[in-house]
């Protein structure tokens, strides 16, 4: 279930035209194959949301709606006489976005699993068993951890390294592990809400052009906000005292462990210039960045051949990317492509949007992703075109980012969790905070109205 990281797309050679580009929808919502492409995405969307009991990977049902789907739309298409040029158009806006953000993601990834080869995280694990913090100490340290973790990691990623060293201290404390894992998801959902690295959505907007990179750094403040609310309530609820001494040995980095974080650095610092400076698409910088690994990993290679603990294959990283992950994505694309192409996006943002409001509507996209995964919610509300400011953009970014804590279920990094936790966390031990949870989701969106309304 690794959907791993820092997850991001479509932008074109303007950045502020990616999402603005518009194709004439079909208008054939009423037809009785326009609800039959409805039926069979809620259906694969069903085995999604069902993917912890079925064990059938969430990209499977999708890639296959999306086929269904676009099958359908040729048909309709054919029917109003639409010319097979408009709709290779509007096709190919769709693969244009999801090769971008692929490509964005692929590097990410494979950084991600670089530094993991090196024992990055392996290290951090070990000094936290080894420093022997009490109980709550570690509920607080492990939450600040994955909270800025996730700012440049996904939230899923984030949430199952720092669960690990939970999971470690504290195997015999159940009490600790339940409480410890939801604050976990919430630290990983909220940090990921304010920099465009750390959550899929939040740079699916900044690809988009709706705001720039330093505008989501506004979002700090109501994301910490969202962390800090309910975690000084669950707080109270952590055992007191500290875990059994353990003679937990200290991890070495592998060669070359420490540059490879600071190459992330950099390459996240390409891909920022590139769109910033140059207006090019954010991956271009990326692939620099992979680009700048390969040859440092050949350096280490050269460098250390004689060392027997080096077997690094920058390849190896490469196959290792969550590739469920990105053809779930290449799903969903398509999947709320075609929809949109069909009218239905158009007919849901009339009823969301000029029906409730924009603050409002926003608002309801964090409820909604507390049960349908954010991708789809927020590729969707992307391709409504809405005419909205940069405050109502960083709204639905927040909602969208942090709606997922409310449940368990809605958010990879607390699907996850509840398979590693022996048990020990469940959806029924995450539901019993949801009300001190929903009160920190009010609290940060009345804190983005203070501080940027």
């Amino acid at each position: 279930m690794l959907r791993a990281l820092l997850i991001l797309a479509g932008l074109l050679f303007l950045p502020e035209l990616a999402m603005a580009e518009e194709f004439k929808n079909l208008g054939l919502t009423g037809t009785e194959r326009g609800v039959y492409t409805v039926l069979i995405f809620l259906v694969a969307y069903g085995f999604v949301m069902a993917e912890e009991f079925t064990h059938l990977r969430k990209s499977k049902p999708v890639i296959f709606a999306a086929a269904v789907i676009w099958a359908h739309v040729a048909i309709l298409a054919h029917d109003a006489g639409v010319s097979g040029e408009e709709l290779h158009s509007a096709f190919e806006h769709d693969l244009k976005e999801y090769a971008e953000l692929m490509l964005f993601l692929l590097v990410a990834m494979t950084y991600i699993n670089t530094m993991a080869e090196r024992n990055v995280f392996e290290a951090l694990r070990s000094w936290l068993i080894r420093k022997q913090f009490g109980y709550k100490q570690l509920f607080w340290i492990t939450g600040i951890i994955t909270f800025f973790l996730s700012s440049v990691a996904d939230n899923l990623t984030s949430a199952l390294l720092v669960g690990a060293v939970v999971m470690a201290v504290g195997a015999d404390n159940e009490k600790f592990v339940s409480v410890g894992f939801v604050n976990l998801v919430i630290a990983a959902n909220a940090g990921g809400a304010f920099c465009p690295f750390g959550d899929i959505t939040t740079l699916m907007v900044w690809q988009a052009g709706y705001a720039e990179f330093f505008d989501f750094f506004k979002l700090f403040i109501p994301s910490v906000v969202n962390f800090v609310v309910p975690a000084f309530f669950m707080a109270q609820a952590v055992p007191s005292g500290q875990p059994e001494a353990t003679n937990e040995a200290a991890v070495e980095l592998k060669p070359g462990g420490w540059v490879v974080c600071g190459l992330f650095g950099v390459t996240i610092g390409l891909a920022v210039s590139f769109k910033q400076f140059l207006h090019l698409p954010p991956f271009m910088g990326m692939m620099a960045g992979l680009s700048i690994l390969m040859l440092f990993i050949y350096y280490v290679k050269v460098r250390f051949s004689a060392a027997d603990e080096v077997r690094l294959d920058v390849f190896d990283r490469v196959k290792e990317a969550e590739w469920d992950t990105l053809l779930f994505f290449f799903g969903v694309v398509f999947a709320v492509g075609g929809l949109g192409y069909i009218g239905y996006l158009e007919l849901l943002s009339a009823a969301m949007y000029d029906g409730l409001g924009q603050t409002t509507a926003n608002i309801l996209v964090g409820v909604i992703s507390a049960v349908v995964d954010n991708i789809p919610v927020m590729f969707a509300v992307l391709n409504m075109n809405l005419d909205m400011d940069l405050y109502q953009w960083l709204l639905v970014t927040l909602t969208a980012g942090v709606g997922g804590s409310l449940f368990s279920v809605g958010s990879a990094a607390g699907v996850a969790l509840m398979g590693q936790s022996n048990h020990k966390y469940t959806f029924f031990s995450h539901l019993k905070w949801t009300p001190v949870i929903a009160a920190g989701y009010a609290a940060s969106i009345l804190t983005h109205y203070l501080i940027n309304g």
